[in-house]
């Protein structure tokens, strides 16, 4: 999300366009993957739901910071006000806008409440289903946490250990693989545990957490491990990171899974890891390669460094959509077959003029260039008045 890729601007650090254009991608795939439209699969050989938000996490991962450490109720205070507390305000906001559309027959959304406001955003986010896509920003934020407490015992362990010395740079490469190790670990638990039927309910916060965990520290270990030796050119190393993604289209039961409901595990606990890493492998070269061209300023930076935006407001904008053509539909008899049960009940109908499956661009566009440009308005509006 956006917060990650910010993170370099706002330490003074240069800005790694790479990681930015890896994260403009990202949430394209986001909101093509919630109108089924697989224009960036590659013909469907890298399912969206394989590795796309666990894709958010590893971008998270690779920006966090030791310093942190050293100040850990601050890095505390500005997750909270970086997250959290826009996450409230727009989700108090969608509870208004649920509340008005219910009151015009629409039967989607809760009522407000301090259950709907605090409570179900951690459960599970579609408490006033207008913005369900942000079900993510919670869990990264729980996950951020998490991780500090993570590193804060494990730094406080090996300074006892060592008679409080500092950690030698041998010491923090065993933690680092500790800490990736036994996250997965406990990740491959849980999709062991959800497989067997067990992650349900009140287990499904946990266990969605729990399973994304590892991949924020895929991104950390990338960073401090592996980006170094990423020197691979790149025909051997597409054809090596496709050749493995064939393999596991070949063997596999299908690969995509969700990550917000913990279900969909049709491989075993290893394999949805294993598509995280064909996935982000994939599409980081991919990245890396289309940094150069696109340049360090336009569209696709900002698109990379707002996607918080985007996730919070497309699903909405998916709906305004379809409100224009409703009203085509009752006004002109054109798009007849425009379902009104379904767009009245289902934030997940999608309509298509005459069926056609190219239409889903109008969805995209709309999502992605809709919430970017009333948010570029707003900031040049606020520049221009202070």
């Amino acid at each position: 999300m956006s917060v990650m890729i910010k993170t370099a601007a706002n330490d003074k650090t240069e800005y790694n366009m790479t990681f930015g254009v890896l994260a403009c991608l990202a949430i394209v795939m986001v909101v093509a993957g919630h109108l089924g439209y697989a224009v960036l699969t590659v013909g469907d050989l890298f399912p969206y739901y394989s590795f796309h938000v666990p894709l958010f996490l590893f971008l998270s991962g690779y920006f966090y910071k030791e310093t942190a450490q050293e100040a850990p109720l601050a890095y505390m205070w500005k997750k909270v006000r970086r997250l959290l507390v826009p996450y409230m305000l727009c989700n108090l906001a969608y509870g208004l806008v649920a509340w008005l559309l219910r009151a015009n027959g629409f039967a989607m959304g809760e009522e407000i409440g301090l259950r709907t406001l605090f409570v179900d955003p951690f459960l599970h986010g579609y408490q006033f289903i207008y913005n369900y896509a942000a079900w993510f920003v919670p869990v990264l934020f729980v996950i951020e946490m998490m991780n500090l407490l993570m590193r804060l015992i494990g730094g406080w362990i090996v300074r006892k250990g060592r008679d409080e010395r500092e950690e030698t740079e041998r010491t923090a490469d065993i933690l680092e693989w500790l800490y990736l190790a036994g996250s997965l670990a406990v990740g491959m638990v849980v999709v062991y545990l959800a497989i067997g039927g067990h992650v349900w309910g009140v287990y499904k916060a946990p266990g969605r957490i729990l399973f994304l965990y590892p991949c924020f520290q895929m991104g950390q270990f990338y960073k401090k491990k592996l980006e170094k030796h990423d020197t691979l050119p790149n025909l051997p190393y597409f054809v090596i990171v496709i050749a493995i993604q064939v393999l596991l289209q070949i063997g596999c039961n299908g690969l995509a899974f969700s990550s917000v409901w913990c279900t969909g595990f049709a491989n075993g606990p290893l394999i949805p890891y294993v598509t995280v890493v064909s996935g982000v492998a994939f599409w980081l070269r991919i990245a890396r390669i289309a940094a150069p061209l696109v340049g360090e300023k336009g569209v696709v930076r900002y698109v990379g460094q707002h996607t918080f935006t985007v996730m919070m407001h497309h699903v909405m904008v998916f709906m305004l959509v379809k409100m224009v053509l409703a009203g085509i539909a009752a006004g002109t008899g054109f798009c007849a077959d425009f379902d009104f049960a379904q767009f009245y009940s289902n934030i997940d109908y999608i309509y298509l003029v005459n069926g056609a499956e190219h239409f889903k661009m109008v969805y995209l566009a709309a999502g992605l260039a809709l919430p970017l440009g009333i948010r570029y308005l707003i900031e040049r509006l606020a520049i221009a008045l202070w």
